[in-house]
């Protein structure tokens, strides 16, 4: 333990045609807020309130979910932020599980992340902009519903998905321009909502907020808060996008923990200012039989100008899609360069400097993963997977602590927050179980242990198959002209 296993790549070392190079440190303190807090902001505020309130039961309790869940994030991206700035490699948990406790742990997480968890929030997010890109087209003509309507949706979520694709590939310094703008978009959008919302208070419109009526109703059942803190939290999702590219962040060890500090806070008072002003407009009634919270806000409040709504929520998602497919590439990246993932994913681009293929990887199984698609259902599949990974990853911080005390530490977090933290997502992962017992959660389970036949003859023993993959890598690198990466440009 503590000490990182040498590995291999599942192909053979295959040499480029030029000198290795690497990506730059182009992400500085605004843009990896911009990067955090564009990430958060995105479908997340438009569709969670709808989950919190039916499993909490009530206004109030749904309201205290939310603080709730901000107060969880915090405690998580605060941990990673020790982590991040006391080993700064890109990766984010593939990197400090490796470190901490070995291949298999670290792999597991790269099997689960590159394979499901990212591309499954990349073809969540796209899915909500089609929808709202359709609304806003003035696409309407057929049945709410509809085969017709719901292939056009997931049309304009493919598009969204390759244009995506396409600006995260070309440049980095592009990326990180598209979020800083969309991120200043979204948050307009929201203080036009809070603003609404604080107009109506001054003109009494409190009753579902006074504290006689805020938590009538409210559920009884402990474990239920389980799933209501997983629809909040895909709200908050994405506290930890900057230790997925440290490498390409200006000064880390400063930049990381300041971004975080200024983010969440930003992110968790824009968040239950919007949930207030929803509630200031829509009884609990009519929030939970909205199709979605935001067009039904702006339809109540702005009339004819509720346009301007549906057009912020597609500017919100693409903004929040663009961060996570920034992030997206970059830990089958890292994973590539210890060997978890197939080699290829570890070269980046000669020219634009961007990691090509690890991109395009993401790309392709969020779109498949538009074909089908349910958002209750992938919400909790998602959150079972990753709340084992996030507990595991602050455990290895409470390792970390033990076994390696001289470690330099630019930023050391108060013990207080990861234990916190990690008593959450044990939580978090045994009472949605006990809750409701439903097969999302097996199959999470069962996608986790089938990277296994990947582990144990690729990485454990170390078994080659040069004469397959060494053509097919000299093969992909002559298209995209990619080449393997080495130590970041200053």
């Amino acid at each position: 333990m503590g000490k990182r296993k040498t590995t291999h790549s599942i192909s053979s070392d295959v040499s480029s045609a030029g000198s290795t190079i690497a990506m730059k440190r182009g992400v500085g303190l605004i843009g990896g807020i911009a990067l955090i807090v564009g990430s958060q902001v995105g479908s997340g505020i438009f569709i969670s309130p709808q989950g919190t309130l039916r499993e909490t039961g009530s206004v109030g309790m749904s309201l205290i979910i939310w603080v709730v869940c901000a107060f969880i994030a915090l405690c998580g991206a605060l941990s990673y932020a020790e982590l991040g700035a006391m080993l700064p490699s890109s990766g984010g948990e593939h990197a400090y599980l490796l470190h901490v406790f070995g291949d298999l742990p670290a792999y597991l997480f790269a099997w689960t992340f590159t394979m499901i968890i990212k591309p499954c929030i990349l073809s969540i997010i796209s899915l909500v902009c089609g929808i709202y890109l359709a609304a806003a087209m003035g696409i309407r003509e057929c049945e709410e519903g509809s085969t017709d309507l719901a292939w056009i949706q997931k049309l304009f979520a493919g598009i969204v998905l390759l244009l995506l694709l396409a600006i995260n590939c070309l440049s980095v310094k592009l990326a990180t321009r598209v979020q800083i703008v969309f991120t200043a978009t979204k948050l307009l959008a929201m203080i036009v909502i809070v603003i609404i919302g604080m107009v109506k208070m001054i003109q009494g419109n409190t009753e579902h907020l006074s504290t006689s009526t805020a938590f009538e109703g409210t559920s009884s059942r402990f474990f239920s808060y389980s799933i209501a803190i997983y629809q909040g939290h895909w709200a908050y999702d994405s506290w930890n996008q900057l230790n997925f590219i440290t490498e390409e962040l200006k000064n880390p060890s400063r930049n990381l923990p300041v971004a975080i500090v200024v983010a969440m806070p930003l992110v968790a008072t824009c968040y239950l200012l919007v949930n207030i002003a929803y509630f200031t407009v829509l009884s609990p009634a009519d929030m939970l039989a909205s199709p979605a919270v935001a067009e039904t806000f702006a339809k109540a409040t702005l009339g004819n100008f509720a346009w301007i709504m549906t057009l912020a929520v597609v500017c919100s998602t693409f903004g929040a899609a663009n961060g996570h497919m920034f992030a997206s590439g970059r830990l089958p990246y890292a994973a590539a360069r210890t060997g978890h993932l197939p080699q290829i994913l570890s070269f980046i681009q000669i020219s634009n400097l961007t990691p090509f293929y690890a991109l395009l990887l993401s790309t392709t199984i969020a779109l498949l993963l538009l074909i089908p698609g349910d958002f209750n259902t992938l919400i909790n599949y998602y959150g079972f997977a990753t709340w084992a990974f996030y507990g595991l990853t602050v455990v290895s911080l409470l390792v970390l602590r033990h076994t390696h005390p001289e470690y330099k530490r630019p930023f050391k977090v108060p013990l207080v927050f990861p234990v916190l933290f990690i008593l959450f997502s044990i939580y978090l992962v045994i009472a949605p179980i006990i809750n409701d017992p439903a097969l999302e959660f097996l199959y999470a389970f069962l996608f986790i242990m089938a990277g296994l036949l990947f582990y144990f003859p690729f990485i454990y023993y170390k078994i080659r198959m040069n004469f397959i993959m060494d053509p097919i890598t000299r093969v992909l690198q002559k298209l995209a002209k990619v080449v393997p990466s080495s130590k970041p440009v200053k």
